[in-house]
Order: structure tokens, then sequence, then C-alpha cells
């Protein structure tokens, strides 16, 4: 590209300087030969003039009186009625340039120039036309160069860019080029690699959130797999009993483990969609007891529950399952002693407090808990943050009352049961 437009400007510049030199050098050739014709004719005139006066004064008209008067390079013919005719300068050979010119006493004066010092006139003309036109060219070559490569380094970068864009780089440039149509193109590059750096940090959240969220379910499925295959081999009709309870249970995980893998890609798809419903909170909390209760006994610790029954809230059950399996597994991994599961109304809200005895929070640390990558376990930081977004995607929140012992609170919108009042309060 750079060297069509260097071409194509040469071209021009070279077009336009043959035009106006070949005119330059006509009309200047006119001109000189009109210049040279009218010098002779002016020296003519005068000659005549200097002969008449010479006549009317009575002196002499000769070679040696008339020398002076004739320019150099001239051939001169003086004619005087009565007299020898008068030849002064050397005749020039080849084409010349001639004028004569009568007097009053019939004298005749011809003055010859040599067209040699026409064409040496010319010839010099034409060296600085020449000269001026090549300075032209020399000068446009240079403009058309910087010219070239302001216009083909933008589109050098644009295409660096789109390639970059293409190999996953989605940074973008901001760069900007005073080019309408070149600023567009990056315009329209920047707002792209825009998109694909939110789509690829979407997707990137969307498999860490699933990498964790997975990790509790599936713990605790392999939890009752285990203890089905240690009592599938009994005739004990009670042990059978416990069998088919925890396949039920198992069965029970594996479809709220669907119900998470789905929350998670509906929320990457569009984190406002809502699927929040009336539940029985009794329920979530007696299902998530039952999950935690063998890894709690194998732990040598207890997990209780306590405060308000008969709540209903509103919300994904899938999804604050979720949420309370974080803080258990939390309190679990990274707590001691006893840890308590406490319901309570506050206004129109339902509040499930999860508390243990552990060591709890730094106080460093603070709200930024719930921040991805911050924790204060050496562990991924992720379990809080998505547990936070899952409760906000149902309309709730996740906070952190206290920090010694460690208290967590998910607040729920409260379904408002007939014959009770919204603004009911339970300690």
């Amino acid at each position: 590209m750079r060297r069509r437009l260097i071409l194509s400007t040469l071209a021009v510049v070279l077009v336009v300087v043959a035009v106006f030199g070949i005119s330059l050098v006509l009309v200047e050739s006119r001109s000189i030969e009109n210049s040279a014709r009218d010098g002779v004719k002016s020296e003519a005139v005068q000659l005549v003039s200097v002969v008449e006066s010479r006549i009317v004064a009575g002196e002499q008209v000769s070679p040696a009186t008339m020398g002076n008067a004739v320019p150099h390079n001239r051939h001169v013919r003086i004619e005087v009625p009565g007299k020898k005719t008068i030849t002064l300068g050397e005749r020039p050979e080849g084409k010349v340039i001639e004028a004569s010119q009568s007097g009053a006493h019939g004298e005749r004066i011809t003055v010859r120039q040599g067209y040699s010092s026409v064409q040496d006139e010319l010839g010099r003309t034409l060296l600085i036309i020449l000269a001026v036109a090549l300075l032209a060219v020399a000068a446009a070559a240079i403009l058309a160069v910087r010219q070239a490569h302001r216009v083909a380094a933008p589109l050098t970068d644009l295409a660096e860019t789109a390639e970059r864009l293409g190999s996953g780089d989605p940074r973008p440039r901001h760069r900007r080029y005073g080019v309408p149509e070149l600023d567009r193109v990056a315009d329209v590059l920047d707002g792209s690699a825009d998109r694909i750096g939110r789509m690829l940090t979407a997707e990137r959240r969307l498999a860490a959130d699933a990498s964790h969220q997975l990790r509790t379910p599936l713990t605790a499925l392999s939890m009752r797999l285990e203890e089905i295959i240690a009592t599938a081999d009994t005739d004990d009709p009670e042990d059978r009993a416990t069998v088919k309870e925890e396949a039920t249970i198992a069965l029970a995980q594996v479809e709220r483990l669907t119900d998470v893998v789905q929350r998670l890609l509906t929320n990457s798809r569009d984190p406002r969609s809502a699927s929040a419903v009336g539940f029985d909170l009794d329920e979530v909390l007696k299902q998530q007891m039952e999950e935690w209760k063998p890894a709690y006994r194998s732990a040598g610790r207890a997990i209780v529950r306590s405060g308000k029954p008969g709540l209903k809230a509103v919300g994904t059950p899938g999804a604050v399952a979720g949420v309370l399996a974080t803080l258990i597994e939390n309190s679990l991994m990274h707590g001691a002693g006893r840890v308590a599961l406490r319901t309570r109304v506050t206004g129109n809200q339902v509040v499930v407090e999860v508390t243990d005895e552990g060591p709890g929070v730094d106080s460093a640390l603070g709200s930024r808990v719930f921040e991805r990558t911050v924790s204060g376990h050496n562990s991924t930081g992720l379990g809080l943050a998505v547990a936070r977004d899952l409760a906000e995607a149902d309309g709730g929140r996740l906070e952190l009352l206290q920090h010694h012992p460690p208290v967590f609170a998910l607040f729920l919108s409260r379904e408002t049961v007939p014959g009770t009042g919204a603004g009911e309060n339970a300690a």
C-alpha cells in the first residue's frame, strides 16, 4: 500500500511538473526571442540617432568614430548616401536576428545578432526550470513517503490489534490516529475487545464458581455412597432400610447438584434472571443437617439447629441450600466446636445465622472476606464470594455479623403466611 501511495503521488506530481514545465519553456523561449529582437531593434534606433547627429554636426562617420557606439557581439552595417558602406563587427553565421532603421538624411542602419546567444539564454532558462522541477519532485517524494507512512502505519497497527484479539488478548489499545475513518475502526475494535474481555471473564468466573460449588455436594454425595456401600451386603432389615434411606438422600443430592449446575449456567448467561419462589425454610435446613451430620460426626463435632420454626422464605431452594452448605463447610474446615444454625425474623425478612466456636474471622479482613481471592485460611477465597452472589441473585444478602466467634447471616425475603403479621419479630 505504501508503494502505491508513493507511486501515485509521484505520478501526479510528475504530470503537473511536465505540463507546467513545458508550458513555461514555450513561454520563456518566446519571451527570450522577442526580447532579443526588441534589443536589436532598439540598438538600430540608437545607432541611427548617433549617425544622424554626426551628419548634422558635420562630423565624419567612419569605422573609427562609430566603433565605440556599436554594441559587443553585433554586426552593424551603416549606409550613408554618397559614402562608402561601413561594416562593423563580425558577421554571424547561421540564423540571425536582424533589425534595420532609416534616418532623416537617407542613412540606413542594419544590426544583426547571432541566434546562438538566444539559444544560450534559452539553455540557461531550461536548466533553471529543470532544477526547480527536480526540487519539486524530490519534495513531493519526501512528502509522499511521509503521507504513505501516516496512512499505512495506522492500518498496520489496526491489523496487529485484530490479530491480538484473534489470539485471545482482549485488552483494548485506545489508540487514535486523527483520521475519522481509521478512528471509527479503532472504536469498533476496542468495543469488541471490551465485549470479548467481559465474555472471557464471565467464562472463567463460571468455571471457578462451578468447580467450587460442585465440590461441596460431591463430597457429601461421596460420603453417602460410602455408607451405602458399607451396608449394601447386609441381610438385616434395619440396615436395608438404612441403605434405602441413604440412597434416597443421595438421589436428592444429585438433583440438587443438577440444580446448582443449572443455576450457575443461568447466572452466567443473565445474572438478572430470577427463579425465586416461596419455600419452606425448615425443609432446606433439615436437608442440610442430614447431609452434614456424617461429616461432623466423623470430625467429632456436632451441628445443631435452634430458633423459630415454620418460616416461609422467598428464593430458590437450591441456591439457598448452596449458600448454607458453603457456610457449614467453612465452619467444618476452618471453625471449631459445635456449629449452630439459628433462624429468626426481623421485619419482613427471614434470617438464618450460622456460627461456631472457632477463632472466627481476622478483624483485618472485615467485609473483604466476601471478595474473590480473599481468604484468611489459604483457601481459594471463592466460597463466600459465590455464596453472596447466589444470595443476591435471589434478592437476599449474606453478611458477617460478628467476627469472634464468627456469625454469618443469610437474609431472605419472608413469605407472608395468612394469620401472621409481616412485621413480626423473633429474637
